[in-house]
């Protein structure tokens, strides 16, 4: 099984609504779920820590996807070697990675770069530069988060057109 790996910072927000995200669409399709699975770490996550309280709320009252057993996992060289795509919610997390794993940078993207029609191995054929970050919603209200959901729901919608054609 090839590995999704979705990374923030404190695998707190970001990163385990986009977990859920992309586990709700691998339980529904058979085809996909017997060739991917998914997980989320964080660049600076305290081990156990659980997701935040408006990332679950937001996850459980919009999109009826329950994420309240997550439990946050610090990035690790083992993270990084089990991933077949690393999908990070900013360029820096994604300049971190390449850099502290640099056998990691064929595999590693921010998530909307990826899902601006990208394929596996195609790292640095254009400029993707201009391509927004996934603000870190951590301590904002809650439209914040419900805005950040949004954003994270649309490129992993993508993310998984994009995986079903490979």
């Amino acid at each position: 099984m090839k590995r999704i790996l979705f990374i923030c910072t404190g695998n707190t927000c970001r990163s385990p609504m986009a977990e859920g995200f992309m586990r709700a669409a691998l339980k529904n399709d058979r085809e996909l779920s017997s060739r991917f699975i998914t997980s989320s770490a964080g660049i600076s996550a305290y081990p156990g820590d659980h997701a935040s309280r408006h990332s679950m709320d937001v996850m459980l009252s919009e999109w009826k996807i329950d994420i309240s057993s997550h439990a946050a996992c610090p990035l690790n060289e083992k993270e990084v070697s089990d991933a077949f795509l690393i999908l990070t919610m900013t360029r820096h997390q994604k300049e971190y990675i390449t850099s502290e794993y640099p056998e990691a940078k064929v595999k590693t993207y921010t998530l909307k770069e990826f899902a601006r029609d990208r394929q596996v191995g195609n790292y640095y054929s254009q400029d993707y530069s201009s391509i927004p970050d996934i603000t870190d919603p951590y301590g904002k209200p809650l439209h914040i988060y419900s805005r950040c959901a949004g954003e994270i729901k649309e490129a992993v919608d993508k993310l998984v057109d994009i995986i079903k054609k490979s």
